[in-house]
């Protein structure tokens, strides 16, 4: 299936929801207080649409995009792809994917042992729905995408558009990458880097400094790449490392959004945004906090026209053992469009915040 860039975006009202990770009775709470039916369904006629990272780390992913399936193909609903749908369409085994796969390396490797595994029947039918959404969703009033609207990245990929599928175009953005570390001296240094390190780069209980090369090499190979800009953000060399999705990080997200200057409004998720900035470390990535100091309900950037949807309810994986029955910090949100309206899925609503 070739790639889809930017897609038309649904006309009347809509209601954009952040990243699920495989949070199903989170999201039917969510969808109820949303004014939604078991069918998707709402009675004024609004729609939903999904900002992406749909699976892993949650307890039932293949439940979640069972729903958000049925709820795209009956056209209730719209999803972009978020990085979480492209490393199961790439077969890239990450920590918290590994429902997807037949081996299942989280069970293996003792971790997300209340997670449902897919079936084989959703194993082949899940890679033919994930390949067909599209990267970016837009209308004149309103810009969907998963991690970062950018423009560069959206020009590169428009004369990729309908020619290959997204896994290959991905690939080819990654061979540029490789060729051009292989004649630079980074790869060299970088090598050394590795040889150095590498028994502790995936070690979260180890001490590792700020490794230049390997950092500069994993900021070329992300924003070289126009698809892993879209989905995953805009990174640069971090000023520390951190310890995130199983390695030891040299490089850090972007508030691109400060700089965004068009005039047409733009909802994203992917950032682990916290609607109570009183969080422990355990629940934290390890980086910094993009939003420190604003209101979960605040919009963004120059012209306020930008808003993060994402409120972590992928951590809850890591808040139920700590604190079994708690409320939880990681939670659940939509935007409603135009009214902008944050409603979470326990049902507190926070009026537009501009």
């Amino acid at each position: 299936m070739s790639i889809s860039v930017e897609a038309p975006l649904a006309a009347g009202s809509l209601d954009i929801v952040g990243d699920v990770h495989g949070e199903l009775a989170a999201l039917h709470a969510l969808l109820q207080h949303l004014g939604y039916d078991h069918d998707g369904q709402h009675r004024d006629g609004r729609h939903l649409v999904f900002v992406g990272d749909l699976c892993d780390r949650g307890p039932d992913s293949p439940g979640v995009i069972e729903l958000v399936q049925r709820l795209c193909l009956t056209g209730q609903a719209q999803c972009v792809l978020g990085n979480h749908e492209l490393s199961v369409l790439r077969g890239a085994a990450k920590p918290g994917n590994g429902w997807y796969f037949a081996d299942n390396h989280d069970h293996a490797a003792g971790r997300f042992q209340d997670c449902r595994t897919a079936s084989p029947d959703q194993r082949r039918q899940f890679p033919q729905f994930l390949a067909g959404l599209p990267l970016t969703l837009s209308r004149d009033d309103l810009r969907v995408v998963h991690a970062a609207w950018h423009p560069a990245s959206l020009l590169a990929l428009a004369a990729d558009a309908g020619s290959q599928p997204l896994t290959d175009i991905y690939r080819e953005y990654g061979r540029h990458a490789e060729q051009w570390a292989q004649e630079s001296a980074l790869k060299h240094a970088a090598g050394n880097e590795y040889r150095l390190w590498h028994a502790q780069l995936d070690d979260e209980h180890a001490s590792v400094p700020l490794l230049q090369a390997i950092g500069r090499m994993d900021e070329h190979f992300q924003m070289s790449n126009p698809v892993r800009v879209l989905t995953s953000g805009v990174e640069q060399l971090a000023s520390r490392t951190f310890y995130a999705s199983g390695k030891w990080r040299m490089v850090e997200r972007v508030a691109w959004w400060g700089d965004y200057q068009e005039p047409t409004p733009v909802i994203f998720g992917h950032y682990w945004r916290w609607s109570n900035h009183e969080v422990p470390p355990s629940h934290s990535r390890g980086e910094p906090d993009l939003f420190a100091g604003l209101a979960a309900n605040r919009w963004l950037g120059p012209r306020a026209n930008a808003f993060c949807v994402d409120f972590s309810v992928g951590v809850r994986y890591r808040e139920r053992p700590l604190a079994p029955g708690a409320r939880h910090l990681g939670r659940l949100a939509a935007v409603r469009w135009p009214e902008r309206e944050l409603v979470f899925d326990d049902g507190e609503r926070l009026p537009y915040n501009g």
